[in-house]
């Protein structure tokens, strides 16, 4: 049988340093992904169901519980195994017009230090903030 927890304030063991509960449910990311774009092999996620290859440097980041609306926020970065270079990685689809993200899933596009052309990344990840469904 199911149990439910009903609480508006969480503290540590000592009775010490207190959250609101609502700032621990909203303030947590919602999904995350780390992949290996040049696979491309997820290596480690939360709340992604797959990651689609749409071509060189495109990506859909597919959620497995969707977003309760497209105005969440993505936090992402990308580079090669060396450190030597930087990647962009933004919201986009097919090209580099930034394009609007859904509730189920959201574009990715990497490029080179320069934006002049699109990479496959060994290294890259992004963290969705934002309320669920």
């Amino acid at each position: 049988m199911a149990s439910e927890l009903r609480v508006n304030t969480l503290k540590d063991a000592a009775g010490n340093s207190s959250i609101a509960t609502s700032f621990g449910a909203g303030g947590s990311a919602k999904s995350f992904i780390n992949f290996n774009a040049a696979t491309p092999a997820i290596r480690k996620s939360f709340n992604v169901s797959s990651l689609d290859d749409n071509g060189t440097g495109l990506f859909d980041v597919n959620f497995s519980s969707a977003m309760g609306d497209v105005n969440y926020t993505l936090t992402s970065g990308s580079g090669d195994a060396g450190g030597n270079n930087v990647f962009h990685i933004a919201f986009a689809g097919d090209n580099t017009t930034p394009t609007t993200p859904a509730t189920a899933n959201y574009p990715m596009k990497l490029t080179n230090a320069a934006g002049t052309a699109f990479a496959d990344v060994p290294f890259s990840m992004a963290t969705v903030q934002g309320d669920l469904a």
